[in-house]
């Protein structure tokens, strides 16, 4: 077949879109880096803070936690602690009771009738019903925290902020498989980080989030995503921003960094990722959705394009190379700076290891997030 062949240009013209979107979205990411400023606010809100930390047998990493927690250099009197079970079948609620040790924390349960298909979300929900605090902090139970990390968080408010993201960061036990999760997990911090530098906040994490309260209720909290087991994050945070006058920030402050380790098997790596895709195709926003599968449709292109390379013309392998080359030009480029203000300890030379694993998988679960099922903490959720 000749490169003059109409299904060969056909073809050829879509990967050229595809990628060409995909490269648009990359550099947006790498402005909205180079937007991020530190805050020049030296001061805390003054409005009373409750920190949300939602958990499910965590009996290995809930003392971990706590004594972060409870060292946190925030005035005591200004902020308090609710630790919300969601059915633990192990020992975390009797180990965190037995070792409690400040006055401002608390430690309550779901009860069984409670939004019974929201899983995590709806223990977030239960402990801001129950919760005093003017601004929500919410942070998952298998993080560390520095001792300075509410104190920096908080200084990102100001009387017009309703949303503020921080960053976190995988823990390694120096293995491959646990190096490509930090340096893939760096990225979508990193992802998530440049689109609200860049005016359009769509991903974020909730092991590290804060919010108002009344900018929580006036958009409706998640009375339309109490359907779903997840979305207590970003879905939340697409609403504050579309449906609300505040702004929405993310905290380059790396006091703020909340660390967590990286997934000790395959398994557990394939379920979480799973649980993350599932989300995408429940954006309000059709725009955004459209952006994720052209995305989603340029890594397919990619194994495409090798597959007609080998199979079908050659001039594909040079259309696949190209587009390989690109695409590590244009996400070395976010690592890297990345690197410099937020992450110190990422190992870039992992990057190209990564890139290679990186295509295959997010197919995979890309594919098997949209269809919906997924385990988590044990438990079977119906997406």
């Amino acid at each position: 077949m000749t490169i003059e062949s109409p299904l060969l240009l056909i073809l050829l013209s879509f990967f050229l879109i595809f990628l060409f979107h995909y490269l648009l979205f990359l550099q947006r990411i790498f402005r909205g880096l180079s937007n991020l400023k530190h805050t020049d606010n030296q001061s805390i809100p003054h409005e009373f803070v409750s920190i949300i930390i939602p958990f499910r047998n965590e009996k290995e990493n809930i003392l971990a936690n706590l004594k972060s927690i409870e060292s946190q250099l925030y005035p005591v009197e200004k902020f308090e602690v609710i630790y919300v079970d969601d059915f633990s079948e192990d020992n975390s609620v009797e180990l965190l009771k037995k070792n409690v040790r400040r006055n401002n924390v608390s430690v309550l349960s779901v009860p069984n009738d409670f939004s019974i298909n929201a899983h995590k979300k709806r223990a977030v929900r239960y402990g801001i019903e129950n919760a005093k605090g003017n601004i929500i902090v919410t942070t998952d139970a298998d993080c560390v925290h520095d001792e300075e990390w509410l104190k920096s968080l908080m200084q990102s408010f100001d009387s017009v902020t309703g949303f503020v993201s921080g960053p976190v960061e995988f823990e390694t036990d120096n293995s491959l498989f646990s190096e490509f999760q930090k340096l893939e997990f760096a990225g979508l911090v990193l992802c998530g980080a440049g689109l609200i530098g860049a005016g359009h906040p769509t991903i974020c994490n909730a092991a590290n989030i804060a919010y108002r309260k009344k900018v929580f209720d006036e958009v409706g909290g998640f009375n339309d995503q109490m359907n779903l087991s997840s979305g207590d994050d970003e879905l939340l945070m697409q609403k504050i921003f579309r449906d609300s006058d505040f702004k929405v920030k993310f905290c380059i402050d790396k006091k703020t960094i909340v660390k967590t380790s990286a997934n000790k098997t395959l398994s557990d790596f394939y379920q979480q990722r799973k649980r993350w895709a599932s989300k995408g195709l429940f954006y309000n926003d059709k725009s955004l959705v459209l952006k994720l599968i052209l995305i989603y449709s340029f890594y397919v292109g990619l194994i495409s394009q090798l597959i007609l390379g080998l199979f079908y013309h050659p001039f594909f392998l040079v259309s696949f190379f190209v587009s390989m080359l690109f695409k590590f030009i244009f996400e070395f480029r976010i690592l890297f700076i990345g690197k410099q203000i937020l992450f110190d300890d990422l190992r870039l030379k992992y990057f190209y290891i990564a890139e290679v694993f990186q295509i295959p998988y997010i197919i995979f679960t890309g594919l098997v997030g949209a269809l919906g099922n997924y385990f988590w903490k044990s438990r079977k959720v119906k997406r």
